[in-house]
């Protein structure tokens, strides 16, 4: 029997996935970060989380192929052992017109959030059925809640992991199995770094809160539903941002 518990995050290289794959190597699991292209960033945070102490690895995959995501995950779970916490937070933003989204960056948004999800959930949940235990985490956004003008890919795909999280939820949780989703406001990120810095201050205006989030935050919450604190919560969406949507 494995001595630690192993928590496989994706879209780990910088922003939310990087900041969650620290904190859950500070409560103690193995972690496993999944990235597509920076492996600069990614194996820097493998070294950080290393130097402290910590078991840590990195793959790069695209979350968007099927067999490639079951082969790092089988990779992962040779070196960590079974899964016991998945954060599926791989994501893309895409800012355009309804009309000027091609059919191709659809498919490329739907692809890489809901079928990425579909991909690694498919590798890693059957180990949990069997053992009857384990914590899955999506990451969505508020615009998943609300929809956002000028985002209509980023939010159909969004909401998708939301609706994902809440019927997963109702199927596994007899197998002791908890899914829930944390659906971010406007977060200090990479991701919003084409936001000028009037929009994002116009952003902090309308927030009760009167700021963006951080990435710290958003692993906070992330940390919180995979722990045992949130033994009796499943299928549900934990939104934290700043009040701008209440």
């Amino acid at each position: 029997m494995k001595s630690r518990l192993h928590a496989l995050i994706t879209g780990a290289s910088r922003g939310i996935g990087a900041a969650t794959a620290k904190a859950l190597a500070r409560e103690g699991y193995a972690v496993t970060l999944l990235y597509r292209r920076n492996a600069f960033l990614a194996d820097q945070n493998v070294a950080e989380i290393r130097a402290e102490g910590h078991e840590a690895i990195a793959f790069s995959v695209d979350m968007r192929d099927y067999q490639s995501v079951r082969n790092v995950a089988n990779q992962a779970m040779l070196e960590f052992g079974a899964v016991d916490v998945l954060v599926s937070n791989a994501g893309i933003s895409n800012f355009s017109l309804f009309s000027d989204i091609t059919p191709a960056s659809f498919k490329e948004m739907l692809d890489t959030h809901v079928t990425g999800l579909y991909n690694i959930t498919h590798a890693v949940l059957p180990g949990m059925i069997s053992r009857k235990t384990g914590s899955i985490v999506t990451v969505s956004s508020v615009w998943g809640l609300t929809g956002a003008s000028c985002e209509v890919a980023y939010s159909t795909a969004k909401a998708g992991i939301i609706g994902f999280t809440k019927a997963l939820a109702k199927e596994v949780g007899p197998s002791g199995i908890r899914v829930n989703c944390v659906a971010p406001g406007l977060i200090d990120t990479d991701m919003n770094a084409t936001l000028s810095v009037k929009e994002i201050q116009s952003i902090a205006d309308e927030t009760p809160l009167g700021r963006i989030g951080t990435a710290d935050e958003i692993a906070q919450a992330i940390l919180f539903l995979a722990s045992e604190r949130a033994g009796f919560i499943t299928g549900q969406v934990l939104s934290p941002n700043g009040g701008f949507v209440i």
